[in-house]
């Protein structure tokens, strides 16, 4: 779903800090919004799953394999203070290999990103965001239209210390239309944290500004109309179905930010679970756990 793949963009210390008390609130006097938060923010991403075998299928669906690439664009819009309006793009698409089973060989979407932030020292506490677009196999048509939304909010449990973050997401092609989510934010050190919020549950750690170390869990589901689907399991046949594909990942990453105003990220662990789900019809196919490698790259400016 793509609330839970996107329902919390993580907000760490600085901006929650920030926004309920922390530690900023004693510091020199603060930069403006306009000197403390990017304007421009740009992200890539490609990540491959390696392929296993469909699961409970008798070996009628065979083996597959998943690609998955990222680009966004977006830019803030000062609204007041530390309030923005943000409004980008961004194109998503999964590439499946492996056997030709008659499943979905591809599902992308292109869509808008506009959202209400409420921001700090480049992370967002608090969004309200929207990415209505196009969510399909191969052709765009009028019953391929998303609005998937996401709503969070950061506030403090104890001062400069523990964190908690609600949240809340849905979108028509998925299963629960609405579903809630969040976590707490848990700092040990200046340097240690948790931050045990879904769908991106982490444990990090930053020696310095140039490098963070992460051990994380990544939820990933999301909903698209797919083409005729036709395979050798009859039960899962279906003309132009809405399929809701998910991963569950487990693993380690490691960014370097010294090449400013770059973020690289390298990263790897096991897919325990990929499942395409044609939850209208209550049929689903299952693959077995994988390995998988990341790579992602952000700038802001």
């Amino acid at each position: 779903m793509k609330h839970l793949s996107r329902l919390l963009l993580l907000p760490l210390l600085s901006a929650s800090a920030s926004l309920f008390g922390g530690p900023y609130s004693e510091a020199p006097p603060a930069p403006t919004s306009e000197e403390q938060n990017s304007r421009e923010l740009f992200a890539y991403e490609t990540t491959y799953t390696f392929e296993s075998d469909f699961k409970n299928d008798h070996g009628k669906l065979g083996d597959g394999s998943s690609l998955y690439d990222q680009i966004s664009y977006n830019h803030r819009f000062l609204i007041s203070g530390n309030w923005f309006f943000r409004a980008g793009v961004e194109y998503e698409r999964f590439d499946f290999g492996g056997t030709d089973n008659g499943l979905p060989d591809q599902l992308q979407t292109i869509h808008a990103q506009l959202a209400i932030e409420y921001v700090v020292h480049d992370h967002a506490g608090m969004s309200l965001e929207l990415n209505p677009g196009p969510y399909f196999e191969n052709k765009i048509t009028g019953d391929s239209l998303d609005v998937p939304w996401k709503a969070y909010v950061t506030f403090p449990l104890k001062k400069d210390k523990i964190f908690a973050v609600i949240g809340v997401g849905g979108a028509f092609f998925q299963e629960p239309v609405v579903a809630p989510g969040g976590g707490l934010i848990w700092l040990f050190t200046d340097q240690f944290r948790l931050e045990g919020v879904f769908p991106k549950p982490a444990l990090v750690y930053n020696p310095n500004d140039d490098w963070e170390f992460r051990i994380l869990g990544d939820l990933y589901f999301e909903g698209y109309r797919a083409d005729d689907v036709v395979t050798p399991q009859k039960k899962i046949n279906r003309p132009d179905p809405v399929v809701q594909y998910g991963e569950i990942k487990g693993g380690a990453q490691v960014t370097y930010s010294g090449l400013k105003p770059l973020d690289i990220t390298l990263g790897g662990g096991i897919t325990a679970y990929r499942e395409f789900d044609f939850f209208r019809a209550n049929v689903r196919a299952k693959l077995d756990p994988a390995p998988y490698v990341r790579l992602a790259i952000e700038a802001r400016f």
